[in-house]
């Protein structure tokens, strides 16, 4: 185990510590907002914004860019707050409005007025089925990507949002092994 990984599971096991009612948070977005923000490790959206865990989805990537993935997710944060759902569902919601969508309790409703989009169905939702395997594929996607040098160590963890803490996914990190 790398030095740096050791002070992350380490700053994990303390922070999971004093984790309390974290867990009972609801996936959306308390305040109701998301930010679209560069990745610069000076930027601290919690600070700058004056977030709580809870309060708002935080989209990072190089330059803060509206790219392909940043709409993707900031789509999702609009129409289901977050929410799980398939692509099917999605592209269906989509088709019908671009409101905000409701769940309840036993499927996802439209409550917004049209018109819809059907450009929900040219993009890839990415939806997860499973965490571990979804962490386990995109590790061996990273591993093999030619642009990602074979001597990077890429380890897999998922975060249990009811604890706080990480869970390694031992299969994503054996592939991610450095070379």
């Amino acid at each position: 185990m790398s030095r740096t990984l050791g002070e992350i599971l380490d700053a994990n096991r303390r922070y999971a510590e004093q984790f309390g009612d974290k867990g009972k948070l609801p996936m959306p977005p308390g305040r109701r907002f998301a930010i679209l923000t560069c990745m610069d490790a000076r930027l601290d959206p919690a600070k700058f914004a004056g977030l709580a865990e809870g309060d708002a989805h935080v989209v990072r990537n190089a330059g803060g860019r509206a790219s392909d993935d940043a709409i993707r997710s900031l789509v999702i944060s609009h129409k289901l707050l977050g929410q799980t759902f398939t692509d099917e569902v999605m592209r269906g919601l989509l088709s019908q409005s671009l409101g905000t969508a409701t769940f309840d309790g036993t499927g996802w409703r439209d409550t917004g007025k049209g018109p819809g989009s059907r450009e929900g169905e040219f993009v890839d939702w990415l939806t997860i089925h499973d965490q571990a395997m979804s962490v386990r594929a995109d590790v061996e996607r990273l591993r093999s990507h030619p642009l990602v040098p074979r001597d990077v160590a890429l380890h897999g963890y998922i975060y249990d949002v009811k604890t706080g803490k990480l869970q390694e996914v031992p299969e994503a990190t054996k592939i991610g092994k450095a070379a």
